[in-house]
């Protein structure tokens, strides 16, 4: 599902289960050796999606180990984003020639925690929320909010190396484009940032793609 909020540029991948045939390097695989299965398993799908991305892109199969503050490290000349949620793996990658960011985020479509909102949304993207959730009545919007949020960081941080908090990010969602944008709430490169959503079979999905100036 993941490649319909994608440009061309991009490929994907995606997963539905833990398939058998997915494994993992040797440096990979002792990472999560001592994880519970549920972690080992998205840990390994994740990066099967990875590697049927990249040979979509002739790179070939190499070790994506986490760097600073977790963010997948990818081969040279390549960017990429992977996300998991109960359900649903993926990855997106592309070459830096052509994409200069790329987040994703999956979640499982339903309310947030209770307490959850009020950590994620600021006090007009919870107007703006509320006035969605009038309109457009099927969408859990503040899961859409959370995972938007998810996806902004997930561009931030490579291009930064610094933390950005749900704070500091205003999100404003065009439910007929199926898009949204975000101001950035802090000094960066990044002073705004537009991305693409879809609501399918249970998941929410969105993505940002930078592409060069």
């Amino acid at each position: 599902m993941i490649e319909r909020i994608l440009p061309a540029a991009v490929r994907s991948a995606y997963a539905l289960d833990d398939p058998p045939a997915a494994t993992l390097f040797a440096e990979e695989a002792a990472l999560v050796a001592n994880a519970v299965p549920k972690r080992r398993n998205e840990f390994t799908t994740a990066r099967h999606c990875a590697r049927q991305a990249l040979a979509a892109l002739g790179v070939p199969p190499a070790p994506i180990l986490p760097g600073n503050r977790g963010a997948p490290t990818w081969p040279p000349g390549i960017v990429g984003s992977l996300t998991h949620c109960a359900g649903y793996r993926a990855a997106a990658v592309a070459r830096t020639a052509d994409v200069i960011g790329i987040g994703i985020d999956a979640e499982n479509h339903g309310p947030l925690p209770d307490g959850v909102l009020d950590l994620v949304a600021l006090p007009a993207e919870r107007k703006d929320l509320a006035e969605l959730a009038g309109s457009h009545p099927e969408t859990h919007w503040e899961r859409l909010l959370f995972s938007a949020k998810e996806s902004i960081y997930k561009v931030w941080f490579p291009c930064t190396g610094e933390w950005l908090g749900f704070e500091e990010a205003s999100v404003t969602f065009d439910p007929e484009a199926g898009a949204f944008s975000a101001r950035i709430l802090r000094d960066g490169p990044l002073p705004s940032v537009t991305g693409r959503f879809l609501v399918a079979d249970g998941i929410v999905l969105t993505a940002i793609v930078l592409t060069p100036a």
